[in-house]
């Protein structure tokens, strides 16, 4: 194996979701395309891969398989800023003030916590 992970994302719209992660992460985009983004820190990859006919995964339920977590400095300035650059808050918050599950702007949910 060599030193890099690699997390692919299924996507309607790639492009766009990986500019939503770079303005939350501060990862910059390395490469992307009509059909495949990627942005990277670290030795950590995420990449976004158009699927045809995407359907938006439901929180709670079923129809999602994976999600990303972000440790942050202070929750509710993360929570807040990242619902300012298009992030959704759900209502169902299952982590008990531990976490907060947000929604990127195509559905898919993701997590902060304090770190």
């Amino acid at each position: 194996m060599n030193d890099m992970i690699s997390i692919v994302i299924n996507s309607g719209d790639p492009v766009a979701l990986a500019a939503f992660y770079s303005k939350a992460t501060g990862w910059p985009v390395t490469s992307d395309g009509a059909d495949f983004a990627t942005l990277k820190g670290g030795a950590m990859a995420v990449s976004f891969q158009r699927v045809a006919g995407y359907q938006v995964p439901v929180w709670p339920g079923p129809g999602h398989h994976v999600h990303l977590d972000f440790a942050v400095a202070d929750l509710d300035a993360a929570v807040k800023d990242l619902v300012a650059l298009g992030a959704g808050l759900p209502e169902e918050q299952p982590g008990g003030g531990d976490w907060t599950v947000l929604t990127d702007p195509e559905g898919h949910p993701f997590c902060v916590m304090a770190g």
